[in-house]
């Protein structure tokens, strides 16, 4: 039995008329029950007009009692012949509404929750899921519906808003139940037995998109662009303005004596049911986390195109993904590091920790082994880099690696050429610095991707190697962001103060590394 309330008989008539579908009349008795939309829908007409039945039944028999109860008295006159052509006539015409529900598209679901909401449906989803190959514990079904739906619905609920009013109930619009909820109720359970039982939940990192769309979308809610114009404004990405988004805005801003003057209610009949477009998959990013070092001087962090060319044919960042892509079988990555060291510079110690966002992957998890391998796999494909401490990261763990990006400290070696001679005591001096403030002016190499702009940067210390006459290692421990070519060189008089002030003569750095970047993150992994 349908859990339906007397109060409902007249709305159900006044739906199923209208050419409304046996589940959205449910939908708008507010019928939260799942299982009454699993049922088949024949069966729930059949019950929806045995329900209403009742009531004319009821009436007739009423009748016939108080006929029996006056028969002493005098017989009221017949109805005229004419009148009576009328009434058989609209009763007629009502009855075959309402037969016609069971063959025509639904005026408000425009045939989603009828033949578009079944066995079939969730066959074409089941094999769309197992045909892209991903490996899921549960998903999420999610269900995009042509803007029109909105118009249709408010139209349907005009039309039954007067009949209420008039019983005196009290109904909310936001009490009837969405297509969306019915469609996954119905679905959900179809969808899990088609997959071999795997749960179809309202969260997951997995999800099925099913959408539909319909020809008369533009058509239902063009009069909405002329009476709420504000609503509606063209954007590059969307094939159309009438975005779902956008005509609820305008059916909350539009009055019901508007909206009633350019649109009919219930309702008009629609020329054909909507059309479900592909199923698309999506599986949430994955993040992938280690360490990396790099023992090339020409090497970039990242692809280096100059004007659409490559200048170099590798990167740190393609030798790193390549075998992570492939492992996780993911669509596309997106790279981050903590900083980054120009093409000629070295990255020693204990590595740039570095984040991978994976997108889409189809395979999300890995064993501590199958992250072992996948390590050694990176290592021994190039020896220009290695990883270590890869492992699988959270989203929120991400952001560890960008905080206190001011506040870290990196140690490098720099091996110095000066233009004057210099002996062993001329050098020391440097040893005894201590938390230098420089003002760096915006390199004139990263000028072009950089705002011009003076920053202070600290040098907490640095050590000296004498070499010869015109060279020494200069060891520095400075503060994240400091740009120690610039340190040494001067960059015209824009670091302040600099190598070359503190010598007295003009210097240069013949080679770069990083020692270290003092960031605890991601959690080292033991050998």
């Amino acid at each position: 039995m349908l859990p339906l309330k007397e109060k409902d008989k007249p709305i159900i008539q006044k739906l199923l008329t209208a050419g409304c579908c046996a589940r959205c009349v449910l939908r708008f008795c507010c019928v939260s029950v799942q299982a009454a939309y699993r049922r088949p829908p024949q069966e729930t007409l059949e019950e929806l007009k045995a329900f209403i039945s009742d009531t004319e039944n009821g009436k007739e028999s009423t009748e016939e009692n108080n006929k029996s109860h006056d028969a002493a008295g005098p017989e009221p006159p017949e109805d005229p012949p004419s009148k009576r052509v009328k009434l058989e006539s609209s009763e007629e015409a009502a009855g075959d509404r309402v037969r016609d529900e069971e063959r025509s598209v639904c005026v408000v679901c425009l045939g989603i929750l009828q033949e578009l909401c079944g066995s079939p449906q969730a066959v074409k989803i089941a094999e769309a899921v197992k045909a892209e190959k991903y490996e899921f514990d549960t998903l999420v079904l999610s269900v995009s519906l042509p803007a029109q739906l909105c118009v249709r619905e408010h139209s349907c609920w005009l039309h039954v808003k007067k009949e209420l009013r008039e019983k005196s109930v009290a109904v909310d619009k936001d009490d009837v139940i969405q297509v969306k909820e019915a469609f996954k109720w119905i679905m959900q359970g179809q969808v899990s037995k088609e997959l071999g039982g795997v749960a179809v939940v309202t969260r997951s990192m997995f999800e099925v998109g099913v959408e539909f769309t319909h020809p008369e979308t533009d058509a239902d809610c063009h009069f909405l662009a002329t009476t709420c114009p504000d609503c509606f404004k063209p954007t590059k990405n969307k094939q159309s303005v009438f975005t779902r988004m956008a005509v609820v805005k305008a059916l909350e801003k539009i009055s019901d004596v508007k909206f009633l003057k350019h649109y009919p209610s219930p309702p008009a009949q629609p020329t054909c049911s909507c059309s479900p477009q592909d199923v698309q998959c999506l599986h949430v990013s994955v993040f992938v986390a280690g360490r990396y070092n790099k023992f090339s001087r020409s090497l970039p962090q990242t692809p280096w195109l100059i004007d659409g060319e490559r200048r170099m044919e590798s990167s740190v960042e393609e030798l790193i993904a390549a075998p992570i892509l492939l492992s996780f079988r993911a669509d596309g990555f997106n790279f981050s590091s903590s900083g980054r060291e120009d093409v000629d510079v070295r990255t020693l110690g204990n590595g740039r920790p570095f984040a991978m966002e994976l997108l889409n992957p189809h395979r999300s998890r890995l064993s501590k082994e199958e992250m072992k391998q996948l390590q050694e796999t990176i290592n021994t494909s190039s020896d220009k880099i290695k990883v270590r401490d890869l492992q699988i990261v959270t989203r929120e763990a991400m952001s560890r690696m960008k905080e206190g990006e001011e506040e870290k400290t990196k140690s490098y070696t720099a091996l110095i050429w000066t233009q004057n001679p210099i002996e062993k005591e001329d050098i020391t001096f440097i040893d005894d610095i201590k938390d230098l403030t420089l003002d760096q002016k915006t390199p004139l190499r990263v000028l072009h991707r950089r705002a011009l702009a003076v920053r202070q940067r600290v040098i907490h210390s640095m050590n000296t190697r004498y070499l010869d006459a015109h060279h020494f290692h200069l060891g520095l421990k400075t503060q994240a962001g400091t740009y120690i070519k610039e340190f040494v060189h001067g960059d015209f008089g824009r670091t302040k103060p600099n190598l070359c002030e503190l010598l007295k003569s003009d210097t240069d750095i013949l080679e770069l590394d990083v020692e270290s970047v003092d960031v605890d993150w991601p959690p080292s992994i033991p050998e």
